[in-house]
């Protein structure tokens, strides 16, 4: 079937300025644009008068945690396709499904300690695939509602090598996770990614890193980094994965950009913005991305100390347990640590809230701070509820950050090289992080339409053709004759996000259509087709 899209806004994706004209497309891909009315009649099966309205391509979230959600068995597509998301990566912050350890025990110890960002990895999954090449060929059996593309994490593959522990690589075991990167780059994957403020590959040093991502280089792809530290050590942590992608010969995104602590707001952005665009001078490629929140997402154990864990997570969870064990986390927590960002100190437990539980009692908890719900429920402080809570929960509890100033989100959406994602993460809660509804629409709606910080078509530039090229998603992210039939129609004046930290889970709402290969997966707000996505491989 052919559809013209007539009397429309065309927003192409490239940044460039919108024209009035018209979009012919099939089921598969865009046949002809078209600036001001055709002089012959378009031979078109189905006609759509957008007048009034923008047609821009299909938005590409490169940077999403919903790795786990296709083996569930339920839909998951309305949050993405109410934003105009039609294609995502998985498999980011070192995070990914596999390669998982052999080992069922110490499979379920890597599965519990990503529920808080991957939600549960248990007995309702379909299946739960222990090698890159085993997941890949399980996604292209299932359902998706958008296009996804995957990564391997580091952290998965280091825990599939040697567990949580904190002793450097054996020669051995960095060849095999070499191996474990080499398989992903011949399964298709953009690139790899890192997360090197998350247990265990907190222990690794840049050595080992470019050893491991030497594949990485060789394909050409790209390494997408969690830093080690976004808060004090921002600068030094931007050092390193800068030292890591040039030893490694690749390309280097900065995942989820910010800077971390009051007291480093208005200053450490602009030290690390100059790392980067000294490297990019020097011809390195590296970029950036944001989302457009004040408040970041992760697990509650992102608050123990690496030196408190000692390389055993399940231990130290175990013995959060004993009054001894929290007194020496309470002393740990109240002094820094060289290399690791200690946000009780820095940002301080009134500004970290409670977003996902697994135990019916801290329910009422939700929504609320830290130490406003130590003090509420009759906990002698904050760091007597996080050990309690994660004790109890395995290590599962999420939470929310408050972490960064709106001034530096500012400036870093500005960048030329920055990226929009949305970060999302899936823990088992009714009170996610917002940005999982709403970020796509949001950045549109405040930061180019109400701000004015960008274009309406630069922002849309940061949603489509950028994020495509830099994962090499081919026919991905612009409106070009021969290029996927990935399509949105809306009017930028009604398209907007709904969810916010008080009242997250609200989708987003004013689109018209949203096209994915040239059919209807959503109309007026309402999807009408869950299984229009396919498995992308570079």
């Amino acid at each position: 079937m052919k559809t013209y899209i007539k009397n429309a806004w065309i927003c192409d994706g490239s940044g460039a300025k919108i024209y009035h004209g018209g979009i012919l497309f099939d089921e598969q891909k865009i046949l002809a644009l078209y600036r001001g009315e055709p002089e012959q009649s378009v031979d078109a099966d189905r006609t759509i008068d957008a007048a009034g309205k923008w047609v821009t391509p299909g938005f590409v979230d490169i940077h999403r945690h919903c790795d786990a959600l296709p083996f569930r068995g339920t839909s998951y597509g309305d949050a993405m396709l109410r934003q105009g998301i039609t294609t995502t990566v998985v498999g980011n912050c070192g995070i990914s499904l596999t390669p998982a350890p052999a080992d069922e025990k110490e499979a379920a110890g890597m599965y519990r300690y990503y529920e808080a960002v991957l939600g549960p990895v248990d007995e309702r999954l379909s299946v739960r695939p222990k090698t890159f090449t085993d997941y890949m060929k399980a996604l292209e059996q299932h359902t998706l509602p958008v296009h996804t593309a995957a990564m391997i994490g580091t952290g998965a593959v280091r825990i599939s090598v040697k567990g949580f522990s904190d002793t450097p690589y054996t020669q051995e075991e960095l060849d095999q996770a070499r191996e474990r990167i080499e398989e992903a780059m011949k399964e298709g994957a953009p690139g790899v990614s890192l997360g090197i403020m998350y247990l265990p590959e907190c222990y690794s040093h840049i050595d080992e890193f470019a050893y491991i991502l030497e594949p990485v280089g060789r394909y050409g792809r790209v390494i997408t980094t969690h830093i080690r530290g976004e808060g004090d050590s921002l600068v030094k942590s931007v050092q390193e994965v800068i030292e890591i992608a040039s030893k490694a010969g690749c390309a280097l995104e900065i995942s989820h950009f910010k800077s971390c602590g009051m007291k480093n707001w208005g200053r450490e952005i602009y030290r690390a913005i100059g790392l980067i665009e000294e490297a990019r001078s020097r011809g390195m490629d590296v970029t950036c991305d944001f989302y457009p929140y004040d408040g970041g997402s992760t697990a509650l154990t992102t608050m123990l100390p690496p030196d408190f864990v000692a390389g055993d997570l399940d231990k130290a969870l175990l013995h959060l347990g004993e009054e001894k064990s929290v007194e020496k986390l309470r002393l740990s927590l109240e002094q820094e640590h060289p290399g690791w960002d200690n946000y009780a100190i820095s940002l301080g437990w009134d500004r970290i809230l409670i977003s996902g539980v697994t135990c019916p009692e801290y329910r009422k908890m939700l929504g609320l701070n830290m130490e406003e719900a130590a003090r509420q429920y009759g906990y002698r402080d904050a760091v007597a509820l996080a050990a309690e809570m994660m004790h109890r929960e395995d290590g599962r509890t999420a939470i929310i950050n408050l972490s960064m100033s709106q001034d530096d989100i500012d400036e870093i959406a500005k960048l030329p090289y920055s990226i929009l994602i949305s970060d999302s993460i899936y823990a088992d809660t009714d009170t996610p992080h917002p940005r999982l509804y709403g970020a796509f629409p949001k950045f549109l709606r405040e930061y180019a339409a109400e701000k004015k910080l960008l274009s309406l078509e630069e922002a849309v530039h940061k949603m489509t053709q950028m994020p495509a090229r830099r994962m090499a998603l081919k026919g991905k992210g612009l409106l070009q004759e021969g290029m996927d039939a990935d399509i949105l129609i809306f009017d930028p004046t009604v398209f907007r996000d709904n969810a916010t930290y008080q009242d997250p889970a609200r989708l987003a709402s004013g689109l018209d259509t949203v096209f994915l290969n040239g059919q209807i997966a959503l109309r007026e707000d309402k999807v009408l087709k869950y299984d229009l996505g396919q498995v992308i491989r570079v």
